[in-house]
Order: structure tokens, then sequence, then C-alpha cells
């Protein structure tokens, strides 16, 4: 029995010093591996290595290219039946008669779900950027909703031009009639389309995790992350979070609570109130007159924040893609490493 034991003892470290090719691997030192690792990709960015970055982002991109060519080859069937659809629909598009009513219809619905899709991707991708399509997009949409509805009394804004611009209806509703609930029902296809769109940015790597551990290998927890039901819950809080803080009464509490900050209160206050005014005229088919037309710099500060987070966010792709690139490489070197 003693022996049996000893014997068993024995397998099991054997076992144990043959893993990856009869070299004893000390899990924590795997894990100071990793961390240089993940360190080293890290420091890839534009601002500390452009040369390599630039040829990684490159690289990677010659990579993505080659392995997308090779997919769709193995799959000429479904490339050639998406082929002939697709010019089924360019052929329906441009020929004239009278589906075309309809057509134009899909083609509005489909750009407006699209967007909204498209932007959802975008805020769950990130790469890394923290980049918050919902900051940018989604959220400024219901404001703009919400107090578009308590000025005209009404959410029956005329279509076109909304939803690209928001016009009051010639007949307004009476003060009181808008209720949260109506302002929801409103703006539920643009956060709903937004929610399936991080739904759907979520799924790849939900996936690729999965399969991870169904092979038995284990996933590197700052690439793989847990599909989260957002569809459902988080846009949903977030939405209902704007249009109560973007709520009229709201709104011009925190206007007068800004103008009673003492010393510079009265000059801050003043750009809130110029911007308000000129949207309530803009609701009103009055913005050709009694404001001047010219922005006033709150709205242009709002307008360079967006365009520098949206070129950070480009920045991020580059880095992001490069330092995918540094990884494939570092796996190769493993690999080799464990062979020899």
């Amino acid at each position: 029995m003693a022996e049996n034991g000893k014997n068993c003892d024995q397998r099991r470290v054997a076992m144990n010093k043959e893993q990856y090719n009869g070299n004893f691997t000390d899990p924590s030192s795997m894990n100071e591996k990793k961390r240089r690792d993940r360190e080293e990709r890290q420091n890839i960015v534009l601002w500390r290595q452009p040369l390599i970055t630039l040829q990684y982002f490159s690289l990677e991109i010659l990579v993505i290219l080659k392995e997308w060519t090779s997919k769709l080859w193995h799959r000429q069937s479904i490339v050639v039946s998406f082929l002939l659809l697709l010019a089924v629909l360019i052929a329906t598009y441009y020929v004239e008669g009278a589906h075309q009513q309809y057509v134009q219809r899909i083609e509005k619905q489909f750009l407006l779900y699209a967007y909204w899709i498209g932007l959802g991707i975008l805020s769950s991708v990130g790469l890394g950027t923290g980049l918050h399509t919902f900051l940018l997009y989604l959220g400024p949409h219901i404001a703009s909703v919400t107090l578009a509805a308590y000025e005209c009394n009404s959410v029956n804004f005329p279509e076109p031009p909304y939803p690209d611009q928001i016009i009051c209806p010639d007949e307004e509703g009476t003060e009181g009639t808008i209720s949260l609930w109506s302002i929801i029902s409103k703006v539920r296809i643009e956060a709903c389309m937004w929610g399936i769109g991080t739904a759907i940015g979520e799924l790849p790597p939900y996936f690729m995790a999965r399969a991870a551990r169904l092979s038995g290998a284990e996933p590197d927890d700052d690439e793989y992350q847990e599909f989260e039901e957002m569809l459902e819950h988080a846009e949903t809080a977030q939405k209902i979070f704007v249009i109560i803080t973007f709520s009229k009464h709201i709104v011009e509490q925190m206007v007068a609570f800004i103008g009673a900050v003492p010393g510079v209160g009265p000059s801050l206050q003043k750009p809130f109130q110029e911007y308000l005014e000129a949207q309530r005229q803009k609701l009103h088919h009055k913005s050709e007159m009694g404001t001047p037309q010219g922005e006033n710099w709150l709205s242009w500060v709002f307008e360079k924040l967006v365009v520098v987070m949206v070129c950070y966010f480009i920045l991020s792709i580059v880095n992001s893609m490069a330092q995918s690139y540094a990884k494939r490489m570092q796996q190769r070197l493993n690999s080799e490493e464990k062979t020899k």
C-alpha cells in the first residue's frame, strides 16, 4: 500500500515535470511572464513608440485581410449568394416604379437602425479608450428630445426633419401633458438599437472565451470579457437618468444654481441661458429672429470635445491593433520556446 502510494506520487511529479516538454514551470513564473508581456504590449502606443506602433498596425491589417480572404475563399457559395442578393437590391433601388415609395421608407428605417446599432457596437468595443457613444450621441439625443418635449408640450415632432432636427408641431399640446413614459416611448427605437449594438459588440469576446474554456485553455482576463445583458438593463437605466436629469424644472434649477455661485455665477450662467434660449427659438421656428445666429462658447466647447474624443478613439484603434500584432508575436515566441 505504502509502495503504491509512493509510486502514484512519483508519477504525479513526473507528469508535472513533463509539462511543457519536460520543463517544470512554476505557475508564479508564468504569471510573471504574462505580466511582463502585458506591460510590454501596453507600451506600444503612438506617443511612446510611433514607428513601431505604425509598423505593427500595418502588419496587423495585412494579417486580418489575409485571414478574411481565406475565410471568404472557403465560403464561396455564401459569398456568391450575398453578391446576387446585393445585385437584386441595387437593381430594385435604382429601377423606377411604384415600389420606390416603399424603398425610400425602408431605406430611411434601415439607415436609422444601422446608425444606432453601429454606435452601440463602437461603445461596446471601446478598444481600451473608455469611449462611450452613449455620452457622445445617444445621451445628447435623448436630452434634446426631453427638452423639446417639455418646451413643445408634445412629442409629435414633424417627420421629416425629425430625428435630424427637432421642431415643435404646429399644434402644441397643453402644459403638463408630458410624462416620463411618453418620452421613453419616443426614444425607444434609438435606445433599443443602441442596446442591440452593445450586445453585438460583446458577442465576439464571449464566444472566444467560451471556446477557450471548452478547449481547456485559460483565457487572458485582460483580453476576454464576460457577456452582459445590457440590452435590458444598462441602456434603460441610462435613458431614464438622462430623461429625468434634463426635464424642464431640473434644467432650470441647475441654471439657477450656477447663477448663485458667488463671484463668477452670473458670467457662467449667461452662456447656459443663451444656449437654452437659442434652442427654444429653434423649436418654435424663430432661429432667424431675436437671437444672433453665432454659437456661444458652450456649444463650441462641446463640439470640440466631441472632435477630440473621436480623434482619440481613432488613435486608440491604431494602438490596439498594433498591440494585437505584438501579442501574436509573443504567442509565436512562447510556442517556439515550448517546442524546443
